[in-house]
């Protein structure tokens, strides 16, 4: 991927877009067939989409640097909260009949406990994941004079650390405290296979993605060399 105005502006709002549609979906939570401690593993269906998330701000900070991809944080954090104000407000928008609003409050109707744990738990990880990408990309340039070879590095170890952040953050706050399981014990083992499975799930999406951030990073200096001389 080039590195053009353009492109920045573009996966801009693709994450955007990957972040508000987890959001909309997360309210479904299906069970993997697996067993942890004894409890069944279940999952958010956002949890599928939101690790693309860490890809694009991966790519933006490999192209355009840590700035931007800081920038990227930022407005996925206003695009979130615009999106549950809107959500939130036509809540008690009257409704043509009640099995509508039902519905509506049933798919969308997140509790503030919900809200407070994604932008939480949005905010720490993805900061994290911007934190540490370059910090360990600075490092291993420094040592070796370049970035070739190494970018499977930074973007795997951002990422996958980043996801227990965020895989922690988010049961604990919307089930621990939300649903009061932290404190019931009958609940914990459920709390934690909730948490090893959602970062599994995870885990492998970001070591499944390495091919598509070393795809749309691999023209970086051509990008450059053409901004350069347009």
């Amino acid at each position: 991927m080039k590195k053009t105005t353009q492109n920045l502006m573009l996966l801009y709002t693709v994450f955007a877009v990957f972040l508000v549609t987890a959001n909309a979906i997360a309210s479904k939570v299906f069970n993997t067939g697996f067993m942890l401690f004894g409890s069944p593993i279940t999952l958010t269906v956002g949890a599928i989409c939101y690790p693309f998330t860490f890809l694009i701000t991966d790519v933006i900070g490999e192209i355009w640097g840590k700035k931007e991809a800081q920038t990227a944080v930022w407005y996925g954090f206003v695009a979130q909260i615009i999106s549950t104000l809107f959500i939130v407000a036509a809540r008690y928008l009257p409704a043509v009949d009640e099995s509508v609003q039902s519905a509506y409050v049933t798919m969308l109707g997140q509790s503030w406990v919900f809200v407070i744990a994604s932008l939480t738990a949005f905010l720490a990880s993805q900061s994290w994941d911007v934190f540490i990408f370059h910090k360990i990309r600075d490092r291993y340039i420094t040592a070796h004079g370049n970035r070739n070879g190494g970018r499977w590095i930074w973007n795997n170890a951002s990422t996958m650390t980043s996801q227990i952040i965020d895989s922690v953050l988010y049961v604990l706050i919307a089930f621990g405290f939300g649903f009061g399981w932290l404190f019931d014990a009958s609940m914990h083992n459920t709390m934690i296979a909730m948490i090893v499975g959602q970062y599994l799930v995870k885990f492998i999406i970001a070591a499944l993605d390495t091919p598509i951030f070393y795809l749309l990073t691999r023209n970086r200096k051509e990008g450059e060399a053409n901004e350069q001389t347009s």
